[in-house]
């Protein structure tokens, strides 16, 4: 009866543990509840720092109970609810019969990548978990030490994780677009700042639960107890307060915006499914749609035209002999084309630009490809078990880390598509004198909440570098963005569209292009004076 006890209490902690992960994973896209973000982490924290393992007679010879029962399952639950949730839209790969891959060899593919990614992200939970525990019981931390060692924790394997190939879901981006004040911390020190002020108040809510009057773990206990305590509601509630004024001031600057630094940038959104991308009906609608939307463009007065990722998928001597660059050359207007560059007996997925000329003038790789996607890792093993989803014979490469993109009206800033995660990409080349952000992308193969969050990510990179973005998509979402994150003008889904808005070169640099990911490192080592300074008596 006892044990049957335990197990069905296990079982509550792990529900819970998995709907407060759910909630976390709808603050982003399609739902967006962004608010959600201030406390779904909250409930993981009390389960992990008031869980203890049970005592049972006969453990040794229930493993799985053992397993069940600690902080590592927890939190892993509680990173699948998430990562599952705010990840679904890979799914939409599926299905791939259009490349020949079998239907059900599609859906599995498509299952695959997407438990994989959810593991992958829950791992990242789950070890934060392990090592907080394992520190709060060797180092019998005050609460508020506690609150900061975790902090740190979370932020220093997020910052391990998006050094990796793999990577999207900060907890940063459960605030984009909407919360575009507290999105200015990234000013400070980039995705950290926000990440750290989620965690943080989280922490402080469910310290709030665990110290509160009436527990056993308090000097004030007694019968009537509180459901929280008011020094920590207290304290998260002038926390919370002051993040968003801080946020505030930075978000309420006036741009400066010279005439002299004005640049009006068309988009042409293509509109063409990837179902027909790669076959001749889809390169003659890519020739067609770009090489007209160019031309209308160009009667609107633009000084330049961007089209998104692999607008033309043909390498760079067949784009050179299109109608698009023919047009170039006749009409004198700078067009950003994206397309394939040979690498030897390889290529890369670029972005060109194309001056008066007809001639390339300056070219960016993508240099974060997305694995299996694009390419497969450790390709030597895995390459003869894992069918490649580009239909291409050659082999897509990464392009060089430290690239930088000259243009004819100066420096820019280009990540294309995935790369859009990694804020270091745009923060380095931002350092390195880009004055705004060319953003091109493909997301025709999943549904509209892949676009959306993708979009998001866009809005963090344009406030943490104080840059204009222009954000040329396929298929949806394209989008003008101004240095606060404030979206001046976004296309529909799925259909064709020129725009034109005029954005400004900008030379300033934050504090987190001056100085990068500061604030990690600085509390990792206040929490770890924390551990030898801040212990219980």
């Amino acid at each position: 009866m006892k044990i049957y006890y335990q197990l069905k209490t296990q079982q509550i902690k792990l529900i819970i543990a998995f709907l407060s992960g759910v909630l976390m994973g709808l603050t982003v896209a399609p739902v967006g509840a962004w608010f959600l973000g201030w406390f779904a982490l909250a409930p993981l924290w009390i389960l992990i720092i008031k869980n203890e393992k049970l005592k049972i007679k006969n453990e040794k010879k229930n493993p799985l109970f053992l397993i069940f029962n600690s902080q590592f399952f927890i939190a892993l639950v509680w990173g699948i609810g998430y990562h599952g949730v705010a990840l679904s839209w890979i799914t939409g790969i599926h299905p791939m019969t259009w490349m020949g891959v079998p239907w059900l060899a599609s859906l599995g593919i498509a299952l695959f990548c997407w438990t994989f990614i959810t593991l992958w992200g829950g791992a990242l939970v789950a070890i934060w978990a392990i090592c907080l525990s394992w520190l709060n019981r060797k180092f019998h931390l005050l609460p508020l030490i506690r609150v900061l060692v975790g902090t740190g924790l979370w932020c220093a394997l997020e910052a391990i994780w998006s050094s990796g190939a793999l990577w999207w879901s900060s907890l940063s981006y459960t605030q984009s677009p909407y919360n575009l004040v507290i999105l200015h911390l990234g000013q400070l020190s980039g995705p950290s700042a926000v990440t750290s002020a989620i965690v943080a108040v989280n922490a402080l809510i469910a310290e709030g639960y665990i110290n509160r009057r009436g527990t056993k773990n308090t000097k004030e206990f007694s019968e009537s107890g509180r459901l929280f305590s008011l020094r920590y509601l207290g304290i998260v509630t002038v926390l919370f307060i002051s993040l968003h004024l801080v946020g505030f001031a930075l978000y309420s600057r006036p741009l400066s915006q010279p005439a002299d630094t004005a640049l009006k940038v068309g988009i042409v959104q293509g509109n063409i499914p990837n179902t027909i991308k790669l076959y001749p009906e889809g390169f003659q609608r890519a020739i067609t749609g770009y090489t007209r939307g160019y031309l209308t463009l160009v009667e609107r007065g633009v000084d330049a035209v961007l089209t998104p990722e692999a607008a033309l998928p043909f390498s760079q001597d067949i784009i050179k002999n299109s109608s698009l660059v023919a047009a170039v050359r006749d009409q004198g207007v700078v067009a950003w084309i994206g397309g394939f560059a040979r690498k030897g007996n390889s290529y890369t997925n670029s972005l060109f630009t194309f001056t008066g000329n007809g001639e390339i003038f300056s070219r960016y790789d993508k240099a974060k490809l997305v694995p299996i996607g694009e390419y497969v890792p450790f390709e030597e093993v895995l390459g003869g078990v894992i069918s490649r989803l580009s239909p291409l014979d050659e082999h897509q490469v990464h392009g060089a880390k430290n690239q930088v993109f000259d243009t004819p009206f100066g420096r820019a800033i280009v990540t294309i598509c995935y790369e859009s995660a990694f804020s270091e990409r745009f923060r380095t080349q931002a350092a390195t004198g880009g004055q705004f952000i060319l953003s091109p992308s493909n997301d025709a193969h999943y549904s509209a909440a892949m676009p959306a969050q993708h979009h998001a990510q866009d809005i963090m990179r344009a406030i943490e570098t104080d840059r204009w973005a222009v954000r040329a998509t396929n298929t949806g979402y394209s989008a003008f963005v101004d240095p606060h994150g404030k979206t001046l003008w976004i296309s529909g889904h799925n259909t064709y569209e020129l725009h034109a808005e005029t954005i400004y070169q900008r030379q300033t640099q934050t504090l987190y292009v001056r100085w990068g990911d500061w604030l990690t490192p600085l509390l990792v080592f206040a929490g770890g004076v924390g551990l030898l300074f801040g212990r219980k008596i």
